[in-house]
């Protein structure tokens, strides 16, 4: 197969332990793009944060973010946005949650918090992008990309699932993206639809493609990619659900890179 398009994940996968990408990949990628292919980044992160890792790469490509909520054209032009209904996004703000949760959410062109928490920006060291206090009963009439949770304790995670579990399982898209963070989308939203969108308008065929991810939320793009990659630190449920598909070296060693310079035979 003559794979045209690589889409890949961010944290936990082509960036480091560090959250940032190594010269290594960085040299890789620019072969790769430089020999016509397509390299598509897909993440959970903010637009605006992954411009910054875009310039890094010098990629002119489509860019697949907020989990496939937002896309934006090679202009960084949006072209697909899928908010919340705002029915629920005003209840998920009511809703009575442990204190010591870090709640955020992305509106728009902003990430918003109810709390400081330092230990969040190191995520963002690469793209300078940071998060805006505020009162979150001001922003119910606010559409919503996206909600995102975080406690450095994986059980509080599992908990918090469980309730969005019980109360929106068949109104949100409610996954794991690690650990420690959890991610709430509207029902039909996810990297897999999106790609699905970008592929026509890039007049690729899905079993084109292949893609790079760590987390649960990964699973529907790797599942539906011709080729689908797990990082050896990906979620051990991730694997289990595709137990079919490779697992590779881990980000902090470059797996992502060294996984692309054997398929493409690239000459450094």
């Amino acid at each position: 197969m003559i794979y045209k398009a690589i889409i890949s994940d961010l944290d936990g996968t082509l960036l480091n332990s560090e959250h940032k990408i190594s010269d290594y990949t960085k040299v890789i990628i620019k072969s790769i793009i430089d020999s016509g292919i397509k390299f598509f980044i897909a993440t959970g992160r903010h637009h605006t944060d992954v411009l910054a890792i875009k310039k890094i790469l010098d990629l002119d490509s489509i860019m697949i973010t907020s989990n496939g909520a937002r896309v934006h054209n090679e202009k960084n032009k949006e072209i697909l946005a899928k908010d919340l209904p705002l029915s629920i996004s005003k209840e998920i703000i009511d809703l009575k949650l442990d204190k010591e949760i870090h709640v955020n959410l992305y509106a728009g062109d902003y990430w918003y918090t109810d709390k400081e928490a330092q230990w969040t920006k190191e995520f963002h060291t690469e793209s300078g992008f940071t998060y805006t206090l505020a009162n979150f009963k001001d922003l119910k009439d606010t559409k919503i990309t996206k909600f995102f949770y975080l406690h450095k304790d994986p059980n509080v995670m599992k908990r918090l699932e469980k309730k969005f579990e019980e109360l929106y399982s068949e109104q949100l898209n409610i996954t794991m993206s690690l650990p420690v963070c959890l991610e709430i989308m509207a029902k039909d939203v996810s990297k897999g639809t999106a790609i699905v969108e970008v592929l026509k308008l890039e007049n690729i065929k899905i079993e084109e493609t292949i893609a790079f991810g760590d987390g649960l939320n990964d699973l529907e793009m790797l599942g539906l990619v011709g080729k689908g990659f797990i990082m050896e630190n990906g979620s051990p449920i991730l694997k289990e659900k595709l137990p079919h598909l490779e697992i590779i070296d881990n980000n902090i060693n470059d797996g992502v890179a060294k996984k692309l310079e054997e398929i493409f035979n690239i000459k450094k």
